[in-house]
């Protein structure tokens, strides 16, 4: 194994603009997306700031060039100094926080998996990082985060130059890992699964392994970040109970579908039928938007629009989507299509959501291409599991442009 300190030094020694683009040949689609997007840099670890990880699953690209800026030590002690306590969170806290905080790349891949997952699943969540079943979570424990995430992500690594990938390890982890496997292997492991699902599996193996035992180890060679020293304290002896925890994943949720809504909505209370066609379609791999769009103008003539309470609870019921894939099933497997009301009902059963006779009508004009006012298994559910990928996969262009009725309608409001 080679020293870190060895490794930082060649780092820094070859670390031109070439360097740090060939690295890009080696990271994996998200190592490359949190490459893009992250905008700091200290002891050769890459960082997001909280306004890096906002833009970085609310738009396609970084709105600046990428330049990773060198922090101090003491830069980084005082960001960390004005972290909040997560007593304190709340649905702004990342827009509060701005520029001052750090994300660390594992981090990031965390808290990509808190927005797709509907709120029953915050327990589980909590329950596999508390090992030791006293229900709080320490510092140590939810640093066998940190191995997991990397042992799933190192089995995808790309081959090719390990000097590079030794070096691009640095910067997405701070410190240099062996090859050899801290969890066992074993052929089923072979088959690809979700952060969400290796997190499931991975914690529970935790207690009879060495993955928790080595997070002394990491712990002593990572630097502390804002997400820790929000849940943990300035000390890292803090522990973390389930109210706050569901509270931190509830508003980090509710923060990013305002952020979303805000920017369709200029000030206003909705947004337009076209515009939440807009966001539910920009994340998926649908290659011809446009008759989706068309056929939801045509069909719905006069705009009513979307409000937020409406636009959050589709959301929440996307979150508990596999559970609505199965009742969805039985009426695929029974060839049945299902209307509005069906539709309407399968959601509250399968998922505890309400959603709205104008939202669910909205939805069926959008994904009924055939326009047969009834919606079947290919025409949604396969669209909106792209749709909840929203950080692993690759994001698609957007068209930017509003109905002319919406434009009217804000102006008048706007005087």
């Amino acid at each position: 194994m080679i020293h870190l300190n060895c490794f930082l030094m060649s780092l820094k020694v070859t670390e031109n603009r070439s360097d740090l683009e060939d690295l890009h040949l080696y990271a994996t689609p998200r190592e490359q997306r949190f490459r893009r997007f992250a905008s700091l840099e200290f002891e050769g670890q890459l960082y997001m700031t909280p306004y890096d990880f906002i833009q970085a699953v609310t738009n396609d690209e970084p709105k600046r060039a990428k330049k990773w800026r060198s922090l101090s030590k003491q830069e980084l002690n005082q960001i960390l100094m004005e972290t909040p306590p997560v007593w304190k969170g709340s649905s702004k806290l990342f827009r509060n926080l701005n520029e001052k905080g750090v994300i660390s790349y594992t981090e990031y891949l965390f808290l990509l998996c808190i927005l797709t997952k509907p709120h029953a699943g915050f327990r589980i969540a909590f329950n596999m990082f508390d090992t030791d079943g006293n229900e709080m979570v320490d510092k140590k424990e939810f640093l066998v985060l940190q191995e997991i995430f990397r042992k799933k992500n190192e089995k995808r690594e790309r081959k090719g130059d390990e000097e590079k990938r030794a070096m691009l390890r640095i910067q997405l982890y701070g410190y240099h890992t062996p090859t050899n496997s801290v969890l066992k292997t074993e052929g089923e492991d072979l088959v690809p699964r979700s952060y969400w699902d290796t997190l499931r599996r991975s914690t529970s193996q935790a207690l009879f392994s060495d993955l928790a035992e080595r997070t002394d180890d990491i712990a002593s060679s990572l630097s502390d970040t804002t997400l820790l020293v929000h849940f943990f304290g300035k000390k890292g002896k803090a522990e973390l109970n389930f109210e706050d925890f569901y509270r931190f994943m509830d508003n980090l949720q509710t923060e990013v579908l305002e952020i979303e809504f805000l920017s369709y909505s200029n000030g206003m209370n909705t947004i337009s039928e076209e515009d939440f066609a807009h966001i539910l379609l920009r994340y998926t791999n649908v290659e011809n938007t446009s008759s989706y769009l068309e056929n939801m103008r045509c069909r719905i003539p006069e705009e009513k629009g979307i409000t937020f309470d409406e636009f959050r609870s589709f959301f929440q019921f996307l979150n508990n989507l596999e559970d609505f894939t199965i009742a969805m099933q039985m009426y695929n497997f029974a060839s049945r299509s299902i209307g509005q009301d069906e539709f309407k009902r399968a959601v509250y059963v399968a998922t505890g959501v309400k959603l709205s006779p104008h939202l669910v009508n909205t939805v069926f004009k959008i994904f009924d291409v055939d326009r047969d006012d009834q919606l079947s298994y290919k025409e949604f559910i396969g669209i909106m599991k792209d749709r909840l990928n929203r950080g692993f996969r690759g994001y698609k262009p957007i068209q930017r442009y509003t109905t002319f009725k919406s434009c009217v309608r804000k102006e008048l409001y706007s005087r």
